[in-house]
């Protein structure tokens, strides 16, 4: 009576399937929650911040300029950060995607069919 044992299981493990809805959601595909979309963002502007900074700062070391390439790598990063937080915005919004989104500004939006211009 070796199979009572895996039998129990196999009937065991069906019910509790069954009890669960038998389907997983793929953790892909679940959506972001605001919380999770607002830290993303935030991430993403401090990084080009930083990255900016970062650059900037080493070439004014190296070259004897500070602090004229440390602003405006600055400045580069803050640019980069938010065009990536309007990428990051539009593919949570599934309107297009992260690729897309990157090459070229405004897509995506909405556009207005009763205006012409």
């Amino acid at each position: 009576m070796p199979d009572e044992p895996d039998d129990r299981l196999r009937a065991l493990e069906a019910r509790i399937a069954a009890a669960k809805g038998g389907e997983q959601k793929d953790h892909m595909e679940e959506h972001y929650s605001q919380a999770q979309l607002a830290w993303r963002m935030v991430i993403e502007m401090v990084a080009g911040l930083g990255i900016g900074f970062g650059i900037g700062y080493g070439l004014d070391v190296v070259l004897g300029t500070q602090p004229f390439l440390m602003v405006v790598f600055t400045l580069l990063g803050f640019v980069a950060g938010v065009k990536t937080m309007i990428a990051s915005a539009k593919e949570v919004q599934g309107k297009i995607d992260a690729k897309a989104a990157l090459k070229e500004p405004g897509a995506g939006a909405p556009r207005d069919e009763g205006k012409h211009g």
